[in-house]
Parts: C-alpha cells; sequence; structure tokens
C-alpha cells in the first residue's frame, strides 16, 4: 500500500513539473525600436530618349550688331549665324544637340574700304574656345562654349516643346532672355533665345535617319566676297556660313545630311549707312527659287535641288567616299564640281565648301 502511494506521490510530482517546463514565460518588455528616418525623396532623374529617328538643322540670322560710319568711328558690318544640328527620337525628345554661332565682323576704313582680312577664316564660337573671351565678364566665370555644353545637355530628353517653354528672366538690357531655373543657375547665364529658335527649326525641318547612330554640326565661315565702295557702287559686306547637319551610323556611314549656306549681305549707301537692317535674311535652302541660279545653270537646276542630289548621293558614303569626291573646273569660279556620271546632270555647283563641313560634322557627330 506504502508503494502505490509512493509512486502516486512521484507521478503527481513529475506532472507539476513536466507543467512549469512547459509553461511559457512572461514576455519581456520589448525594447523601443527607434523610428526610422523617412527616406529622403528621390531627385527627379533626368529625362531619357530613345534612339535617333530623325534629324535637323536649324538656324537664325541677324545683322543688328552691323553699324554706320559716323564722324567719330568707320563703319563696322556683323553678321550673326546661330546654327543647331539635332537628333531626335521617335516621341520627338532630343537625342543629340550641337549649336554653334559664327559671329563675322567686316571693318572698313574711313572711305569704306575693307581693312578686316578678307582671306581669314570667321571662326565659330565653340571653336575659339577661351579665345572667345566671355571668363572676365561672367557673374558664374565660364566661357561661351562651357555654358553652351551645359544648355545642351539640359536639351536632352527632352521635347522642343519643353525646351522653347523653358522661364527664361532679363539680366540686363543685353541679356533678356536668360535661363531661370535652378538646374542652370550656375551654368548658363547667357541669353538663350536664338538658341532656342534654332533648335525649334531643326524640329520644324527635320527628317527622317533611319539607322543613325550619331549626329553632328559641320561650321566653316569667310568674309572673302565682301566689296570695298568703288565709284559707281557703295560698299558691300558679305558673310557666307556653311553648315551641316549630319547623321550617321554606327560605321560611320551617312545616312542623312543636310547642308545649308547663310550668305548674308550688309548693305551700305553712299553715306556708309546699312540700307538693310530690317530684312528678312535666308539661307539658300530658304530661298529656293529666289535665290536665282535657273538662269545661269547649264542643267537648268536651282541651288537647293542641286544640293538636295548632292545630298542623296552622299547617303551610305563614308567621310574619305565623300571628301574623295572627284572633282573638275568648270570655270575660274568653279573649281570643284562633281566629276563622277552619277552627278553629271543633277550637280554643277562647286561642291568643297559642302564636303568640309560635312567631314567636320562626321569627326564631331555625338
Amino acid at each position: 500500500m506504502k508503494k502505490i502511494i509512493s509512486l502516486v506521490l512521484v507521478i503527481a510530482l513529475l506532472a507539476v513539473t513536466f507543467v512549469g517546463c512547459t509553461s511559457e514565460k512572461p514576455a519581456e518588455t520589448p525594447v523601443e525600436t527607434p523610428a526610422e528616418t523617412p527616406a529622403e525623396t528621390p531627385a527627379e532623374e533626368p529625362a531619357k530618349a530613345g534612339s535617333i529617328a530623325k534629324v535637323g538643322l536649324g538656324q537664325n540670322i541677324s545683322i543688328e550688331k552691323s553699324s554706320d560710319k559716323a564722324d567719330d568711328k568707320n563703319a563696322t558690318a556683323q553678321a550673326d549665324v546661330t546654327m543647331a544640328a539635332v537628333g531626335f527620337d521617335e516621341e520627338g525628345k532630343v537625342v543629340s544637340v550641337t549649336v554653334d554661332v559664327t559671329q563675322a565682323k567686316i571693318a572698313f576704313d574711313e572711305n569704306m574700304v575693307v581693312t578686316s582680312d578678307r582671306e581669314a577664316e570667321v571662326l565659330s564660337k565653340k571653336d575659339l574656345k577661351e579665345d572667345y573671351g566671355m571668363t572676365k565678364a561672367s557673374a558664374i566665370g565660364k566661357e561661351w562654349y562651357e555654358q553652351m555644353a551645359a544648355f545642351e545637355e539640359w536639351m536632352i530628353g527632352k521635347t522642343v516643346e519643353e525646351i522653347t517653354g523653358l522661364p527664361v528672366k532679363e539680366a540686363n538690357p543685353s541679356h533678356q532672355n536668360v535661363p531661370d531655373v535652378p538646374e542652370l543657375t550656375s551654368t548658363v547665364t547667357i541669353t538663350v533665345e536664338s538658341y532656342l529658335a534654332a533648335v525649334a527649326e531643326a524640329w520644324d525641318n527635320a527628317v527622317d535617319a533611319p539607322g543613325a547612330e550619331k549626329v553632328g554640326l559641320g561650321v566653316q565661315a569667310g568674309i572673302e566676297s565682301s566689296k570695298d565702295a568703288a565709284d559707281d557702287k557703295p560698299a558691300t559686306a558679305q558673310a557666307d556660313t556653311y553648315m551641316s547637319a549630319t547623321a550617321v551610323d554606327a560605321d560611320g556611314k551617312v545616312v542623312t545630311t543636310i547642308v545649308d549656306v547663310a550668305q548674308v549681305k550688309i548693305t551700305y549707301d553712299e553715306e556708309g549707312k546699312v540700307t538693310n537692317k530690317d530684312a528678312e535674311l535666308k539661307t539658300k535652302h530658304e530661298l529656293k527659287e529666289d535665290y536665282g541660279m535657273v538662269p545661269a545653270s547649264e542643267i537648268g537646276k536651282e541651288w537647293y535641288e542641286q544640293m538636295n542630289a548632292f545630298q542623296e548621293w552622299m547617303a551610305g558614303k563614308t567621310k574619305d567616299e565623300i571628301t574623295g569626291l572627284p572633282v573638275k573646273e568648270a570655270n575660274p569660279s568653279h573649281q570643284h564640281v562633281p566629276d563622277v556620271p552619277e552627278l553629271t546632270s543633277t550637280v554643277t555647283i562647286t561642291v568643297e565648301g559642302y564636303q568640309g563641313v560635312v567631314a567636320e560634322a562626321i569627326d564631331n557627330a555625338r
């Protein structure tokens, strides 16, 4: 009997022990977890564009800085030509953009004889780099080409509507359209209206460029056609700016090229005063039939028609093939006329200047 009681007691004791071991421990007081700092709102990513689908060349011309002859100073003609070569994607967003300006100045003496070097090349603002001399006058200590590089970068991934809708402000009477957005405050203090207009025109003039990888701008300018005043006629300043927007494929072959010329004339009267400041100035492509080449053309074609044929011929060719085109002298004024059967009936203009800007555009393509 005692053994039975002892056995019962042992079993009871074991049960109590078992229950104590399996019962849950009281939950510990939780340690307070510091609240997480909310993640910062990520900066807005730059707009992105797709591959190049179209290429355009835009430009605008101004002679408003030309001055009359006066008692205390001689006349100075100035032709400013702003150009933009732009590659756009299928949605019209900018993929590649290059903007440049030629600022040709023609000085006269008191007799309205040209004193500037007529044989010297007129360098563009990008070609001049530090020699343009903007740094000293710049509030941010940046040259023109540096500010333009920042402005071009800002345009990438944007549509023309977004670009031309850029808020601007007047910094001073000479700079009435300076970008007024935080992302350009420290990089662009130049006035931008002519650059916006050139990019917008590039879009308006854009043509298909299937397979294009890069787009470049080529520019060459000179004043050799400027004329002194003579007994029978007044002086004329002339600045010729050749330009090309050229798209190339992955192999460096031309997909599409657009070539144009701004033949800017600043005319003076017998007193040395500018007579055409209010004239609408157009390029050769814009003039079309008004350029007036047909009467002098042995094939009866206008300049723009011949250039269209030459542009078509360049498509699919490399820079070396274009610059290596066989040419002939037709007359003293036309010493580099194409001399290949496929151009005989379509191109009788002299082409060395056009070859030059296309080659430069290919070199500059990005």
